[in-house]
């Protein structure tokens, strides 16, 4: 190990905890537990490490670098997205939030440059995800980027969720072209994806609790045609009352599964494959929802994952490997001694969905955090986001970092790196062919070198 990077990480985590005080959001608001993603949960990680095997035995940490102030605000990091030699952090709750999206230059990965700030026009909320895409319609033509908002206080008659849709064809100077309104009762989208369909481009938009607040009227899950992104269209929502598995009388939250337990259902992510022809949505304990959209105005529902009696769903993310046959679920469990299920916080799925309407579960990836239960309920120990390049799947980890995994057997996955500085708390990963970008809820935006040569 590199004593110097040793050394470097250390001192950079030891930035600003004492910023670092979100209010509950992004997971089950409404399971009563009433747990924060907080400073106290820190100290479980205070053995700072960078290691890795095989073809990451080379990986360095070439920045470190916090958000800007403004006002003198200082807000936290929520995802991270990684294009065309720029970094987009979206931010969390902090300091009243409000942060908007944070666009930095990586022409130099060591040296990170915060260029500009946008998507923080709207009162009251926050902006937790991000994706750009270029886009070529006659409405349109540039880098779009579209950003999740959503309501810190939906008593705040100012706020509004939804998503905003920018033009970010001069990353400086970032254009904002419309706004996806959600419903004032519904808290807002909480992750997104843009998509491009036969040149047309579509948001995947999942709203989570829209279902059960607006008593059916709205859904957790929309598919938005924005060819004008200042006139975004809603062309299909997904109500799981289709199932056979989900009676009529669904609240849009309360599930009576068949497995005899009430379990939580709602939207918390989606995503489409590369080509566009199918969409991935996490919905909680539902399962991984696998949706046909290769005719975005003629959507088939195909198939999800399921879970033991004993198992929490918690069905958090998705990614795709393996040209799409293979499906990483992540599953934030931070309750890990819920009665009537295993013990264990949340671990990583791997299926192969070759037949996409009978998911085949192939293996779990668990760190060496999830069977800490004696550390109760916290999010420091549970699996977050999920990336994949190439066989490599990346797992952002909160308190665990960041991990690195071979799934070149998705049979049997091996963990072949963690990066984990002091005080780490991360949100998202997203991977570039050079490096990898971690947005750390504390310190900011990460960025990590990846086979750079050996070091001394």
């Amino acid at each position: 190990m590199n004593k110097k990077l040793l050394l470097r990480t250390t001192l950079t985590g030891a930035l600003a905890f004492s910023l670092f005080t979100p209010t509950a959001f992004a997971h089950d608001m409404l399971d009563g537990t009433g747990i924060n993603k907080g400073s106290h949960e820190a100290d479980l990680n205070d053995i700072p490490k960078i290691e890795g095997s095989k073809n990451l035995s080379s990986w360095s940490e070439a920045a470190a670098v916090q958000l800007k102030k403004y006002d003198g605000v200082q807000n936290n990091t929520a995802d991270v997205y990684a294009y065309k030699g720029y970094a987009y952090v979206g931010t969390h709750t902090a300091s009243g939030g409000e942060g908007g999206v944070r666009i930095f230059d990586l022409k130099d990965p060591s040296h990170p440059v915060e260029i500009a700030k946008f998507a923080d026009d709207i009162p009251g909320t926050w902006q937790e995800k991000v994706i750009v895409k270029s886009v070529n319609t006659p409405e349109f033509k540039g880098e779009l980027a579209v950003v999740s908002v959503q309501q810190l206080d939906r008593s705040n008659p100012a706020s509004q969720g939804g998503f905003l849709l920018y033009d970010v064809s001069d990353p400086h100077n970032p254009e904002k072209l419309g706004f996806w309104e959600m419903d004032k009762r519904v808290p807002g989208t909480h992750e997104l994806y843009l998509t491009i369909q036969d040149g047309k481009p579509f948001v995947l938009s999942a709203n989570p609790y829209a279902d059960y607040y607006t008593h059916g009227e709205e859904k957790d899950f929309a598919l938005v045609d924005v060819s004008n992104p200042a006139e975004p269209k809603t062309i299909y929502e997904f109500d799981p009352r289709i199932l056979p598995e989900v009676s009529e009388d669904f609240n849009g939250y309360h599930w009576n599964s068949p497995d005899g337990k009430t379990r939580p259902v709602f939207n918390h992510s989606a995503m489409a494959s590369n080509n566009g022809d199918t969409a991935l949505l996490s919905f909680w304990d539902l399962g991984t929802i696998i949706l046909d959209i290769s005719d975005p105005y003629d959507v088939k529902y195909q198939g999800r994952t399921d879970y033991a009696p004993k198992v929490q769903g918690a069905a958090h993310s998705a990614a795709l490997a393996q040209g799409g046959n293979v499906l990483i679920e992540t599953r934030e469990v931070y309750n890990p001694v819920k009665e009537g299920y295993e013990e264990s916080y949340g671990y990583t799925r791997i299926f192969d969905i070759k037949d996409p309407t009978n998911p085949k579960e192939l293996s779990t990836f668990k760190t060496d955090l999830v069977d800490n239960v004696e550390d109760g309920v916290t999010f420091a120990n549970t699996v977050h986001d999920p990336k994949v390049q190439g066989n490599t799947l990346y797992l952002s980890h909160y308190a665990g970092g960041l991990f690195a995994v071979d799934i070149t057997d998705p049979a049997n996955p091996v963990q072949t790196g963690q990066y984990q500085p002091k005080d780490a708390y991360f949100w998202g990963v997203d991977v570039n062919r050079n490096y990898v970008l971690a947005s750390d809820m504390g310190n900011g935006l990460k960025v990590l070198l990846k086979n750079n040569g050996d070091q001394k």
